[in-house]
């Protein structure tokens, strides 16, 4: 069977505009939510994980990616979605987990990590190698033979790995890989918007040619075939209160350079919060795989914040509310490891970071069991009285609407997901035919 990106790749040198979506969260409310928008839609979900999310010693998920496959397959048995529609994708899987160890450490590490997804079935590889070692001279810029050189012992395992799956499972899709240098870090790294430069048409190239005569010395054949994107820098990016929005003419020649290379797509990442129409013109312009995760989780706070604000209407007696908002922001504090790096300023600055940032470090700590037990008391407090249509009104405007056409019950659950659906539209478009 063909892997459906390389269908991708087909259509658009049939001058088709062809993209797909990388839903990359471990978030269990999201997942469901993208499985169930998808499930009549008769098309493939590309869901990635991070190296940080998930490794061989558990990341911040504490899954392997043994783990997040079953993790995935479960809420989709759930949800009724077939497994086989699912694309596993590995996000920046290389030393990335491991940066401050030597080299050969954290390739080590490395090497293991992208053997265990290939394992499990994995079939997108990001393998990342864009990031300084703890033995590397950081006083010079990281050379792309170096960042080559690392990437071609990790594709080696991978080959060798999927042999090894092959012989379990002989009907396994080979795995694609994206490679890259010029790779934004999980999260965003975006600060200004006048800092933030578009890949140069010379860099792809240079990345390209590198990767090619590395790829070529270490004796791989037909690697190309198994190559399907780079991860560039097309103008996009977002901070914890500012979005860069994409400007085709500033990426105009580094698009133009890519029709060199018909068998390649640029893979953009940080492309949450784009406006539909500017995600649709990244994948008419070769960013054909648009990576989102913040924006997910965001409208799932989002969503969750003004069904807590809606609760304190209904309940007056504090004790019996699951008072969200508070124990959420109480977990951030008590546990600030995920986010005292990244917001910055006075007490009152830190905490609207905390809530409201672009950024949305909550995302970190809403999939903890003590957050998911207050989710569920939330929604039961929800369901549990008559919402009347002013109230929705006033908190959740948009679901408001959709329930006067009779599109969506007020079930506290749907009202949530109809939030998050509300991102999966924007992607949805960008890749329509």
């Amino acid at each position: 069977m063909k892997h459906p990106i390389k269908e991708i790749l087909d259509k658009r040198k049939q001058g088709i505009n062809s993209g797909i979506a990388s839903y990359c969260t471990a978030n269990n409310i999201v997942i469901e939510a993208i499985l169930e928008y998808y499930l009549e839609k008769d098309e493939y979900v590309l869901i990635e994980c991070t190296a940080n999310q998930v490794n061989q010693f558990g990341g911040y998920t504490g899954m392997t990616p043994a783990d997040f496959r079953d993790y995935v397959y479960d809420i989709a048995d759930k949800v009724g979605f077939p497994k086989d529609r699912i694309i596993l994708g590995a996000d920046h899987f290389g030393p990335l987990a491991w940066a401050d160890k030597s080299e050969s450490e954290a390739m080590k590490n490395a090497k293991e990590l992208v053997r265990l997804a290939v394992l499990a079935g994995y079939t997108k590889i990001h393998l990342d190698t864009s990031m300084f070692l703890g033995s590397d001279d950081t006083s010079k810029k990281l050379s792309d033979e170096i960042i080559a050189q690392r990437g071609a012992e990790l594709y080696k395992v991978c080959e060798d790995t999927f042999l090894e799956r092959i012989e379990k499972y002989p009907n396994s899709i080979h795995p694609v890989y994206v490679i890259g240098s010029e790779v934004p870090i999980p999260g965003g790294e975006y600060k200004e918007k006048s800092n933030l430069e578009v890949t140069s048409p010379q860099d792809f190239e240079n990345t390209v040619d590198t990767y090619d005569k590395i790829f070529n010395e270490y004796g791989f054949e037909d690697f190309w075939d198994n190559i399907v994107a780079v991860v560039v820098q097309p103008g996009v990016e977002f901070s914890n209160e500012d979005v860069h929005d994409y400007d085709r003419t500033d990426s105009k020649e580094l698009c133009r350079k890519l029709k060199e290379h018909p068998n390649l797509v640029f893979e953009g990442h940080s492309t949450d919060f784009q406006f539909k129409e500017k995600l649709k013109e990244m994948v008419e312009d070769g960013v054909a795989i648009l990576k989102v995760g913040p924006a997910l989780t965001f409208a799932l706070r989002e969503s969750l914040f003004s069904l807590s604000l809606m609760e304190k209407e209904l309940i007056k007696n504090g004790t019996e509310r699951a008072n969200f908002i508070e124990l959420l922001d109480n977990t951030m504090v008590t546990n600030p490891k995920d986010w005292k790096k990244y917001y910055h300023g006075n007490e009152l600055e830190k905490e609207l970071q905390r809530k409201y940032s672009f950024s949305d470090r909550s995302r970190y700590y809403i999939s903890r069991n003590d957050l998911n037990l207050c989710i569920n008391r939330l929604f039961e407090n929800i369901d549990s009285h008559e919402l009347t249509l002013g109230l929705i009104k006033q908190f959740l405007p948009n679901e408001y609407i959709e329930i006067r056409k009779g599109n969506l019950t007020k079930e506290a659950a749907l009202l949530v997901k109809f939030s998050i659906n509300n991102v999966l539209n924007d992607y949805k478009y960008a890749i329509e035919k």
